[in-house]
């Protein structure tokens, strides 16, 4: 069997083997993106951080502050702007002094990077890259190997979740759990009746008939997150209330508190776990589903009525 030429040839074939270990990083980064519910593809995420920190440019100026050649840049641009993130000024007729800028669904992208992105992947390299020692060649080889003993993804993901801890419910967090679910109600809709019932008496409306109430703690930030399993007959329950706090989001604390809620309800036996939402919670309905919770017209034909907002109801189906 053939060894690895780029690897024993290392000086000869710099580039390429560069270029391999780019290719691996940004497959793995590719994974992060598309999990936090992301089309970008790493390679365009330097056009956008320019972008982004720099205000518009043109081609030219892109083309000299990121060091790539013209037509990289180009096709870059053309593509970001099929996706509706960059934009066009039509103050020129001439490509080059066009200019380039995010749109208002660019700027919502750079900022979801930023939060359940980039500081992952951060994290994930540095960590990453702790103790290299040798010449470049052989750091090269270190880095590889970590690598392929764990990708890039999941250190990124194990990055997030350092310093998360599941906690049970007490009566002393029962503020926490109104606090946390008030805010992202309110933000996004309208606190309901059913709402404020369960909020202000979590204990006799969740815990006491059968049910439970998970928090998820962040190391410096303390309890950061919420979520109920309502019992609503025998083996079944609701998965509800399920919020995290605006300064821990990018922290994957909603999938960590999320996973521990599903085992949770397994161990209660639950032989019917569903949820309600709505479309507007665009980025919960995606967790919801990479966990394993699919559409249900069932269920929203037999529970969705409990409230106005719900256009969303979904099965947990493993």
């Amino acid at each position: 069997m053939s060894g690895d030429i780029l690897t024993e040839r290392g000086h000869l074939f710099l580039g390429s083997r560069l270029k391999r270990l780019a290719e691996r990083m940004q497959a793995d980064v590719a994974k992060v993106a598309e999990a936090a519910g992301l089309e970008i593809q790493p390679s365009q995420y330097s056009l956008l951080a320019t972008l982004d920190r720099h205000g518009p440019h043109t081609i030219g100026e892109l083309t000299q502050a990121m060091q790539l050649s013209q037509p990289t840049v180009t096709r870059a641009v053309s593509r970001l702007t099929e996706m509706g993130l960059l934009e066009m000024s039509r103050l020129h007729r001439d490509q080059r002094h066009k200019t380039i800028s995010l749109t208002a669904a660019g700027e919502a992208a750079v900022a979801r990077s930023k939060l359940m992105v980039w500081p992952q992947i951060e994290a994930a390299v540095q960590e990453m890259l702790g103790g290299l020692s040798g010449g470049f060649l052989e750091q090269v080889a270190a880095i590889e190997a970590r690598l392929a003993e764990q990708p890039l993804n999941l250190r990124a993901q194990a990055a997030a979740e350092a310093g998360l801890k599941i906690l049970d419910f007490t009566d002393d967090l029962a503020p926490a759990f109104c606090d946390i679910n008030a805010e992202w109600i309110s933000a996004m809709y309208r606190l309901e009746a059913t709402d404020r019932e369960v909020l202000d008496h979590p204990r006799a409306r969740i815990i006491d008939p059968g049910g439970a109430i998970l928090f998820v703690q962040a190391e410096g930030l303390g309890v950061v997150g919420a979520c109920a399993l309502q019992k609503t007959g025998e083996g079944r329950f609701e998965l509800t209330k399920m919020g995290v706090l605006e300064a821990a989001r990018g922290r994957k604390a909603g999938e960590f508190l999320l996973r521990a809620v599903i085992a949770r309800a397994q161990a209660m036996g639950a032989q019917t776990l569903y949820l309600l939402s709505n479309k507007k919670s665009a980025a919960a309905v995606h967790l919801y589903e990479k966990l394993g919770f699919a559409h249900d017209e069932e269920i929203m034909a037999q529970f969705g009525a409990r409230y106005e907002r719900c256009d969303v109801a979904m099965r947990y189906v493993g």
